[in-house]
């Protein structure tokens, strides 16, 4: 019900869109028929939300990004301004889809720097983090930093934002603690996980 939450008077909502409360849609931006936005999203300038696109809970969309169609953004997802999301690999104007997209899931937590893109079909984990210009062609692990073109990891990072000490290539089992929050993790190979 758009009593419970803000659009303002330039942005545009198609009937049939669901939102959640005290979302915040502002100047300039498009909601598609379909589309699915949770509570206490921001929605910021000149941003388009497809048809089948799905925002999680506290999503925050920065200035300039589309979300397309079979694009999930899972609770707490930052996408920073102009980030791009694809979802057709090999796109022909003369020849299109017809809806036949490839999906793409961004797991709770992660952030997607400005102007990065995602190539679809990849999967981005909890908690990770995109660097700004960075070209992701391939799934990146949860808690991974990943940066260039195309995507690498750099290094890992914890839930609070802080670098965690562990190594990039290793395969050994290691263990840290976050210098700033405290949080315990451990690897192995590629898999980072919080011991609680």
């Amino acid at each position: 019900m758009a009593d419970k939450y803000y659009a303002h008077e330039t942005a545009v909502v198609d009937e049939g869109a669901v939102i959640g409360e005290n979302t915040k849609i502002w100047h300039f931006s498009h909601v598609r028929a379909g589309a699915i936005i949770g509570k206490n999203c921001s929605v910021s300038q000149n941003c388009y939300i497809d048809d089948k696109a799905v925002l999680g809970d506290g999503v925050k969309l920065q200035n300039n990004v589309s979300v397309y169609a079979l694009v999930t953004l899972e609770d707490g997802v930052f996408a920073g301004p102009s980030m791009v999301f694809t979802n057709d690999i090999n796109p022909r104007a003369p020849y299109p889809k017809g809806g036949k997209w490839i999906p793409t899931l961004v797991k709770k937590g992660a952030t997607l720097g400005a102007n990065s893109t995602i190539i679809c079909g990849n999967n981005i984990g909890k908690w990770a983090m995109v660097a700004a210009g960075a070209v992701v062609t391939k799934d990146v692990p949860d808690h991974a930093v990943v940066m260039g073109v195309p995507a690498k990891i750099r290094s890992w990072i914890c839930e609070c934002g802080e670098n965690l000490p562990l190594s990039v290539s290793q395969n050994k089992t290691e263990k840290c603690e976050c210098q700033n929050c405290g949080r315990k993790y451990e690897k192995t190979g590629t898999l980072v996980r919080e011991n609680k």
